[in-house]
C-alpha cells in the first residue's frame, strides 16, 4: 500500500514538474502571455504621447465602422478586418474599391492583437497602427480615398467634429492623421486573452494534457523560432528558408526588399483561414505541415500536425464586447460617394 501511495505521489510530482518546466520552456523560447493585470497590459499598448481614453476609443470605433471614409462610401475598415470574423474577412485576397481584388493577391491579416506586432503589413512597411491605418484608406485597390476627401466628409458632420473636441480638446485639428490615429486607438484595445495566457501566467490547470503535449511539440519542432512574443508572430522573418512554398506563384508578393515577410499571429488562428500571405491554404493542419517544409525543412507527420493544432486552438481568445455603433448622419455638405 505504501509503495502504491509513494508511486502515486511521484507521478503527481512528475506531472507538476512537467507543467512547470513546460511553462519555463515556453518562456525561454520567447513565448509571452498577455498580462492578466490591466495596468500591466496598458503599459504595453498605451502611448504616453496619445493616451488611450474612453472618448477616443468610442470615436475610433465609429470611424472604424464608418464606410464614408472610403471613396465609394461602401467600404469600412471592418469590411476587410471584420471583428465578427476573427478580425479578418475569410477570403483569399482582399476585395476593395470597384470590386478590385488585391493586385498582389494578399490576404487580409487579423486586426485582433495587432497592437503587439513589431511591424504592420505583410512587408512590414509600417511600424505601428497609426501609420498603418493611413495606407488602406488611400490605396486605390482598397478604400481609394484621398486624405482631403476623408477630412472633408468628417468635418462636414457636426457630431463628429464635436466628438473630436471632446476627445482631444478645443485646439484639435480634425485632419487625416488625427482621424486615422483615432482609428488606431480603437484597434489597440482589440486584445484577446486566452487560456494559453492563463497557463503562462501560472495556472497549470488551464491547459489539458493533450494541449500541453501540443505546445511541447510546437516548441520542439521549431515553430516558436518565428511565432514568438505576445502575438506569437508580428515580426519580420525570411520566407522559404528551407523549401519553396507550393503556392508562391499565386500573386507577385516576394516580401520586402530583403525578402522578409511579417510572420502572422497565431492568436485566434482557427478563425482566420485561409492561411499564408496569399490565402491559398484552408486547412490548419495542412498549413502546419507546409510551414514545416518551407521554413524548417522537416516533415511534420499527420499526428504531429494534429497535436500542434490542438495547442493552436488554445489561442482562441475572449473578444472584447463590441456593439455596432450608430453613426452620425451626413449633411448636405458631406461629399457624395464616388464610384469611378
Amino acid at each position: 500500500m505504501k509503495l502504491v501511495t509513494s508511486l502515486a505521489i511521484c507521478l503527481l510530482g512528475a506531472g507538476s514538474l512537467f507543467a512547470t518546466s513546460l511553462i519555463e520552456k515556453s518562456v525561454s523560447n520567447g513565448l509571452k502571455a498577455i498580462p492578466a493585470d490591466k495596468a500591466e497590459l496598458m503599459k504595453l499598448i498605451d502611448d504616453k504621447n496619445d493616451p488611450i481614453t474612453k472618448e477616443k476609443v468610442e470615436l475610433g470605433k465609429k470611424l472604424y465602422f464608418d464606410p464614408r471614409i472610403s471613396k465609394s462610401g461602401l467600404i469600412s475598415c471592418n469590411t476587410c478586418h471584420n471583428v465578427g470574423l476573427g478580425g479578418a474577412d475569410g477570403i483569399p485576397a482582399a476585395i476593395g474599391h470597384g470590386w478590385t481584388a488585391n493586385p498582389h493577391h494578399l490576404n487580409s491579416p487579423t486586426v485582433y492583437n495587432s497592437v503587439f506586432f513589431k511591424a504592420q503589413f505583410w512587408d512590414g512597411r509600417s511600424p505601428h497602427l497609426a501609420d498603418q491605418a493611413q495606407g488602406p484608406v488611400q490605396a486605390g485597390p482598397e478604400m481609394a480615398a484621398p486624405p482631403s476627401l476623408v477630412e472633408q466628409r468628417i468635418n462636414s458632420i457636426p457630431e463628429y467634429v464635436n466628438e473630436f473636441l471632446v476627445a482631444y480638446g478645443k485646439d484639435v485639428k480634425v485632419n487625416f492623421a488625427k482621424i486615422t490615429a483615432t482609428i488606431a486607438t480603437f484597434e489597440k484595445t482589440l486584445v484577446t486573452p486566452s487560456k494559453f495566457d492563463d497557463y503562462l501566467n501560472g495556472n497549470e490547470k488551464a491547459l489539458s494534457k493533450e494541449e500541453k503535449e501540443g505546445l511541447n511539440t510546437f516548441i520542439d519542432k521549431g515553430c516558436a523560432s518565428c511565432h514568438t512574443g505576445i502575438a506569437l508572430g508580428g515580426t519580420m522573418q525570411p520566407f522559404e528558408l528551407a523549401a519553396k512554398y507550393k503556392f508562391m506563384n499565386v500573386g507577385d508578393f516576394k516580401g520586402n526588399e530583403q525578402g522578409m515577410v511579417k510572420t502572422p499571429t497565431l492568436r485566434n488562428i482557427t478563425e482566420t483561414s485561409p492561411y499564408f500571405h496569399n490565402g491559398q491554404i484552408w486547412s490548419l493542419n495542412e498549413a502546419v505541415k507546409e510551414m514545416g517544409s518551407v521554413q524548417l525543412g522537416i516533415v511534420i507527420s499527420d499526428q504531429e500536425a494534429s497535436s500542434i493544432v490542438t495547442f493552436l486552438k488554445t489561442l482562441k481568445g475572449v473578444k472584447p464586447e463590441i456593439s455596432y455603433p450608430q453613426l452620425p448622419e451626413s449633411t448636405i455638405d458631406t461629399a457624395k460617394p464616388e464610384f469611378n
